[in-house]
């Protein structure tokens, strides 16, 4: 180094010294201003020595306000106190940004998360610019750090929202480059994030090339006409195949010109497939109308109006071109039978529906017989009532008309399953949690999805089995066909069978109708049947039968109908208890036993508490319409110490009625929702919860000579699932074979 070098050095190190020692005026001014700024300030001499902090941030660090820092050395021990405030996984990136501008004399930015005096992180986006004189010397660099942590969670939130609505937005420049793709955009256009946004070109690539060139040609004209844009379109996904899309964008403009265009593309697939399906069957609808000889009608009785289909006027013999009338079927009646129509239709006006047959007196003498059923339909915007019914020829369409009704139970079976899924669909969750404890059970049942075998879930209520039996479901082949929930302890004994199974018409007092079972409209996809130790004996006979032979007979019939549906259970009780006191069929549980899966209970994964209380906050605020910035740490302590005996459920309770009664954007709960388990009794000591279930536990196996399961168990003592003890027992590491009989 050159002496001129080494005095200059030396000279600006003892600059900095007097500087930090005794600010200018205009420092205690400056300081005095930041203090009341809502952000983070400082300034820096050329060397980089922060020479003077705000009140603020040294508040915020917890350190004394003439604490030494430097803004960036790339080694040494002025660098480590530095770093001492950032999280570890920003050191790297935050020492080469600030390096970058010392050695350069340029202005840089970098986002980082520092420590605050609690040992809390929160995410920082720290500015520095260079300060000149006129002939371009440095004199000082001055920063500033401002607070996103909200922002930060923002992002995560829109990531989330995004990935649950399949909804992906982007940017696009004129040149054809994407300046902008969220993850989700990236999933569903099958693109891996690491190689970077693609190029509008390399993206069109991905789509059909018919489709291709239509959206090409629509970004053309976005960007020429200023227009916005909104196309379907289908993509070839490299791991879902053909997928359907649909984007809509809207130009940005700048000095009169489009700069950009931004936009979001949603996956409407599933939608796509419901549509076509429904068209579908609406055309086959039409045709059977035709092939079977069946009218259909709508009767306005307000106002009188009739409409017929055109099969319609055709069974009861009269041109489309005259207006229907109550009349004009009367004429066609059967003399013998006319008064009972009349009854019928004045039945009809007092409120009743139609279901009979009788027979019309054509004009050239011959007689038809016509099968006619009619609902009532209330109207919900006029509030009017309309019998909307079928007619049906089957003098001689007998075989037309058991065609006819079988597409009519499986359009009826269609609709149940859509209103399932829609009503699933508006209260979407999926299983939350990092836990190694439920990772374990997580990969079981991704292993098992991909099969057709029978599955057995166990865990205490509250843990998230029918949550699981649904992810099962939509990894398996059967995922574009129904999942159909039964709640077995939910449904009175003496309904069952007919719920599981269906029933014929008149198969007992007030079946009127015949009714489609679980397992039909389950039919090529899952049936859950939650609570499966609270079935009768007599379902459980029925359900083994189902299980070995695939098939089953609706209450009341005859019929022979074969099963092609996948069967997932699950159970709080403890099913080996139950078949040692005779309650529960042991063939039976043999057979649902095919591949066991145990969901732990919350308290044996409480890291997972404070990612479960983010998710239902925010869940809940949003619908509350309320807007929480922070959840306090005591909380997050108070919540995690909880055993939480009523599990996710109980958890996600407590937080709606925490934010019900919330009146500010702090996020807290009453003590006393949780105090009976996570607080000792003020004045006496803590009580070691842990030693004394250790010793409930060895007393219970001491008396049962360590048997856990059957009535005579310990479990059964103890009042818990056999499952749970096991669980107990490994967790508090007791030797239960030291108690077993030699």
């Amino acid at each position: 180094m050159k002496a001129s070098e080494s005095l200059q050095n030396n000279q600006s190190t003892a600059t900095d010294r007097k500087r930090a020692q005794d600010p200018l005026p205009f420092e205690v001014q400056l300081r005095a201003t930041l203090n009341v700024i809502p952000a983070y300030a400082w300034y820096a001499v050329p060397a980089g020595a922060l020479t003077f902090v705000n009140e603020r941030t040294a508040d915020y660090l917890g350190i004394p306000k003439d604490h030494p820092l430097r803004l960036g050395i790339d080694t040494g021990a002025e660098w480590d106190s530095h770093i001492a405030f950032l999280h570890p996984d920003d050191h790297e990136k935050t020492r080469r940004v600030w390096s970058t501008c010392l050695r350069t004399g340029c202005a840089g930015e970098v986002t980082f998360r520092a420590r605050n005096a609690q040992g809390g992180y929160r995410w920082f986006l720290s500015c520095v610019e260079p300060l000149r004189a006129t002939d371009g010397t440095l004199l000082y660099w001055v920063g500033v750090n401002l607070d996103i942590e909200e922002l930060k969670q923002a992002e995560f939130y829109l990531a989330e929202g995004e990935r649950l609505a399949h909804m992906g937005s982007w940017s696009l420049r004129p040149d054809g480059i994407f300046d902008y793709w969220s993850p989700e955009t990236f999933a569903i256009f099958g693109f891996d994030p690491r190689n970077g946004i693609p190029t509008l070109s390399e993206w069109l690539r991905v789509l059909r090339p018919v489709d291709g060139d239509r959206v090409h040609a629509l970004i053309r004209k976005m960007f020429s006409e200023g227009v916005k844009g909104d196309i379907k379109y289908q993509v070839d996904h490299p791991q879902h195949g053909p997928r359907t899309m649909h984007s809509t964008g809207d130009p940005v403009f700048q000095d009169g010109k489009v700069v950009r265009l931004i936009g979001n593309t949603l996956d409407i697939s599933e939608q796509e497939n419901a549509a076509q399906e429904l068209r579908r069957r609406t055309a086959y609808l039409e045709q059977a109308e035709e092939l079977s000889h069946t009218g259909s009608f709508g009767w306005n009785l307000a106002t009188g109006e009739l409409v017929w289909s055109d099969e319609n006027f055709r069974i009861l013999g009269y041109e489309p071109t005259i207006k229907p009338t109550l009349d004009l079927i009367l004429e066609r009646v059967h003399p013998d039978d006319r008064s009972f129509v009349e009854q019928a239709i004045e039945k009809v006006k007092k409120g009743a529906n139609l279901d009979y047959e009788h027979r019309l007196l054509m004009p050239d003498s011959s007689v038809k017989h016509v099968h006619v059923i009619g609902r009532r339909l209330t109207s919900g915007s006029t509030n009017e009532v309309e019998l909307v019914g079928t007619v049906m020829d089957v003098t001689a369409r007998k075989k037309a008309f058991e065609e006819i009704k079988a597409l009519r139970d499986e359009l009826y079976k269609e609709n149940i399953v859509l209103r399932e899924e829609l009503g699933k669909t508006s209260m979407f969750e999926e299983v939350i949690g990092t836990s190694s404890v439920l990772q374990t059970v997580l990969a079981r049942a991704a292993k098992v999805a991909p099969t057709d075998s029978t599955v057995l879930i166990m865990g205490e209520t509250g843990t998230g089995k029918e949550l699981v039996a649904r992810a099962i479901h939509k990894r398996s082949k059967r995922s574009e066909r129904p999942f159909i929930s039964v709640n077995c302890a939910a449904v009175p004994s003496s309904l069952i069978m007919s719920e599981l199974f269906g029933h014929e018409k008149g198969a007992f007092t007030g079946a009127l109708q015949r009714r489609l079972g679980r397992f039909e409209l389950a039919e090529g996809g899952t049936i859950f049947l939650d609570e499966v130790g609270d079935l009768p004996a007599e379902t459980q006979i029925a359900l083994l039968r189902v299980l070995q032979e695939r098939e089953f007979e609706r209450v009341g019939g005859t019929e022979v109908l074969r099963a092609d549906v996948r069967v997932i259970s699950a159970t709080n009780r403890d099913l080996h208890a139950a078949i040692a006191d005779g309650a529960f069929r042991s063939d039976l549980y043999y057979r649902l036993n095919v591949f066991p899966i145990e969901l732990p209970p919350l308290r044996e994964r409480k890291e997972d508490v404070p990612l479960l209380v983010n998710y239902f906050v925010y869940r809940y605020a949003k619908r509350a319409g309320k807007k929480i910035k922070h959840i306090q740490k005591k909380t997050l302590e108070m919540l995690q110490e909880y055993s939480w005996p009523g599990n996710v459920r109980e958890l996600q309770n407590v937080i709606e009625r925490s934010l019900i009664i919330s009146d500010t954007d702090k996020f807290s709960i009453d003590k006393s929702w949780v105090a009976n388990e996570s607080r000792s009794t003020s004045g006496s000591p803590p009580v070691d919860r842990t030693s004394i279930e250790r010793k409930r536990i060895k007393a219970a196996l001491a008396q049962t000579k360590g048997k856990i399961s059957g009535a005579s168990g310990a479990a059964a003592r103890l009042g818990m699932p056999a499952s749970t003890l096991e669980s107990k027992i490994r967790a508090l590491k007791i030797n239960k074979f030291q108690f077993k009989e030699t």
